[in-house]
């Protein structure tokens, strides 16, 4: 990817070599009130987890100032510079819609780390929190896309960093929550089903910056949109399911099979247009 003169955001929170930010690693309340939560614990039986969730809020109101990570480090720098390129093409897509485009944060951690939706984990791969607007990613991700997965490649890793993105853009959107909603009034299958439609549209709203990308900054080079269609395709549901467990359990499924999240991302990327990125329209 050219991006050289893409400027880095930051909305950057490096966390990593902090100790996994889990629940007893000082976190919010710091090593007095952990020690404080333990005696607690001890002399009423209550388990350490949940008074830390009646402290804490239930994990929704998480306090971490934000760490910018080390000069010269290539990795952080890209994924900063990534990030900033999903800023300035959203920026100017809410302000087509009339709205202002908030930005998130994207965490930096490894292994494990505290999340206002609770602790994340390595193994969960990137991920959003709707409830803090933190896009959670373990870098070494990247490494296992590309070795284990085959969907390596530079923008195959800003596509990862993309989706999350998209997910942010739903959440503000309003998108999530009715989502959410309706999942509360449907069955696990029903409820399974709107979770991979939430997540394709997802994949359609990262085509639609990397069109806005290639267009209006001239960020890719020739041939790397087929690496996010790759990357796509590894991380498909029936792929996924057939690598771990080799059969495939469709209604199972919570992000679409990989011919899906191809084609819609795909549909985002031909057509540079958000609105054409509906997957919860009938026959969609």
């Amino acid at each position: 990817m050219r991006l050289d003169d893409q400027r880095e955001s930051d909305q950057i929170d490096d966390r990593r070599g902090s100790g996994g930010g889990g629940i007893f690693s000082g976190g919010r309340l710091g090593i007095v009130g952990m020690l404080a939560v333990l005696a607690i614990s001890y002399f009423t039986g209550i388990s350490p987890s949940t008074l830390m969730g009646l402290v804490g809020g239930n994990n929704n109101t998480v306090e971490q100032p934000n760490r910018p990570p080390p000069a010269n480090d290539p990795t952080s720098s890209f994924v900063a510079r990534v990030l900033g390129s999903t800023e300035d093409i959203w920026t100017e897509e809410f302000q087509k819609l009339g709205r202002t485009y908030q930005k998130p944060i994207l965490t930096l951690f490894s292994g494990a780390t505290q999340t206002a939706c609770g602790q994340g984990q390595a193994a969960m791969g990137p991920f959003y929190c709707s409830n803090d607007h933190h896009v959670y990613i373990d870098l070494d991700f990247f490494h296992e896309l590309e070795t284990r997965f085959g969907g390596g490649g530079e923008f195959a890793e800003a596509y990862v960093i993309a989706h999350e993105v998209g997910h942010h853009v739903q959440n503000l959107l309003g998108i999530s929550d009715k989502v959410h909603a309706a999942q509360e009034r449907s069955s696990k299958a029903q409820g399974n089903a709107l979770s991979v439609r939430l997540e394709l549209q997802a994949d359609c709203l990262a085509g639609v910056w990397g069109r806005q990308a290639d267009v209006l900054k001239h960020q890719l080079e020739p041939g790397e949109a087929e690496q996010a269609l790759r990357a796509a395709s590894a991380i498909g549901d029936d792929t996924l399911q057939k690598q771990t467990q080799g059969y495939v359990v469709p209604e199972s499924f919570t992000h679409g099979t990989s011919e899906q999240r191809m084609q819609w991302f795909n549909k985002g990327f031909q057509s540079g247009d958000m609105s054409q990125c509906n997957t919860f329209r009938k026959g969609a």
